[in-house]
């Protein structure tokens, strides 16, 4: 079976940042765009804690779809299974630069986010007690301080191969 793109990418040398995964073209011409959103350095720091990622994805989810200039241009976010980002498709053909004031704009929301996540009810959500609002405000907190207030080319771009 032949490996898929994202199983390409050198994990050992990927930094954290916003990447570029992929592009799709849809049957009726869109392209999709799917962001790789490393909040860790895979296999060289922990991996986010389950719960705080599954914070990160109804506090970033709810953001994004509310977010006037760019809501109609999300399609999905959602975590990685090995717990170190999440992807963001997007439609257009996007590259990492053109969102860094959206994401500047949802890490703050999160990061500063007081009060009842959304959808975090037994109504709303399949397993809603499993979140930790404190560990998700570090990780947005951190990686605005250390990756989006300034990124570096290795934070935009995947490792040459």
């Amino acid at each position: 079976m032949k490996k898929i793109a994202s199983f390409t990418i050198d994990h050992l040398r990927l930094s954290r940042g916003i990447f570029v995964s992929r592009r799709d073209v849809t049957p009726a011409g869109d392209t999709i765009t799917t962001f790789d959103v490393r909040l860790t350095e895979p296999n060289r720091e922990p991996a986010v804690d389950p719960r705080a990622l599954h914070t990160i994805e109804h506090l970033a989810a709810t953001f994004l779809r509310n977010d006037p200039e760019w809501a109609d241009r999300i399609v999905y976010w959602g975590p990685m299974g090995c717990c170190t980002g999440s992807y963001l498709l997007m439609q257009g053909e996007l590259q990492p630069a053109d969102i860094i004031p959206l994401m500047r704009r949802m890490w703050e929301f999160i990061a500063g986010f007081q009060g009842e996540i959304p959808g975090a009810t037994a109504r709303d959500c399949g397993n809603h007690t499993f979140n930790d609002l404190p560990a998700a405000r570090a990780v947005a907190r951190r990686f605005l301080d250390q990756i989006l207030s300034d990124p570096k080319p290795e934070n935009l771009s995947y490792p040459a191969e």
